[in-house]
């Protein structure tokens, strides 16, 4: 599956993904991913920095209430719409464009920092990604971004639970077996059943890589591994959303930061 084709899916996906993780309903990524993410990010008040894979902005504005100077990038233009009106009635001087991942449209060593929330792993070829990223860099400057965990987002997963019905396992198979786009379909759960029946159900092309895969490719890019995050929900965040639990039986969610060389 090429690039073209997976930002068609994202952009058919971004009108109800939008709205429903606006309205609250994306409760993974705001009380476990997002907020272990910023947990282990660098100072980046007066910096420069790229979001890569912006979607409609949520994180990218996190990052410019940080301090930074932010631009954003993605390939759906129903997510760019949605991020562009976001700005206008809340600026926050974020430069939103329409872009490719694959050929970033920016000099060599032009931003302090790099982020990718949730994005790389839907991309065919992470390599040219991460290798843009590079180059885009100053000396000195990181990118950071986060992904399904390679070990447990496995092509066959299967939720195990005790007699009082509360996640308390997985069954994980088929981790070498890389998927190649193959289609998923879900939708937010938490949002409410007259909320949903107005999209249709996601349609998300899915890759899975392997651990080493991801940090050998940071690796050999030229990087120098800096942190690992492999977040879990708090007690407040299970006290607000029990169904959050199943987030500590195993890492949803990877987090790797790497420095380019001075």
């Amino acid at each position: 599956m090429d690039e073209k084709t997976v930002g068609d899916y994202w952009n058919g996906n971004a009108e109800g993904w939008t709205r429903m993780a606006r309205a609250g309903y994306d409760v993974y990524r705001d009380y476990v991913n997002t907020p272990g993410f910023l947990t282990i990010l660098p100072e980046v008040a007066g910096l420069e920095g790229l979001d890569i894979g912006c979607g409609e902005g949520h994180n990218t504005r996190l990052l410019a209430d940080r301090g930074a100077g932010m631009t954003a990038l993605d390939i759906a233009p129903v997510f760019l719409r949605h991020a562009w009106e976001r700005e206008q009635e809340k600026p926050q001087g974020i430069r939103f464009l329409r872009a490719s991942a694959l050929d970033l449209p920016f000099a060599d060593a032009t931003f302090d920092f790099a982020t990718g929330f949730m994005s790389f792993m839907d991309i065919p070829t992470p390599e040219r990604v991460v290798a843009e990223a590079y180059r885009v860099l100053k000396p000195g400057g990181f990118l950071q971004f986060s992904i399904t965990h390679p070990c447990y987002d496995t092509p066959h997963r299967v939720k195990v639970r005790d007699e009082q019905g509360t996640p308390c396992a997985y069954e994980i198979g088929g981790y070498f077996r890389a998927l190649d786009g193959d289609l998923v379909q879900w939708t937010f759960g938490s949002a409410p059943p007259e909320l949903r029946e107005q999209y249709a159900l996601f349609n998300t092309p899915r890759f899975t890589r392997t651990l080493s895969y991801w940090i050998n490719l940071v690796l050999g890019v030229g990087f120098v591994v800096e942190r690992l995050g492999e977040p879990a929900p708090d007690d407040q965040a299970i006290a607000e959303h029990p169904d959050l639990v199943d987030a500590r039986v195993v890492a949803y969610f990877l987090h790797i930061r790497g420095r380019k060389p001075r």
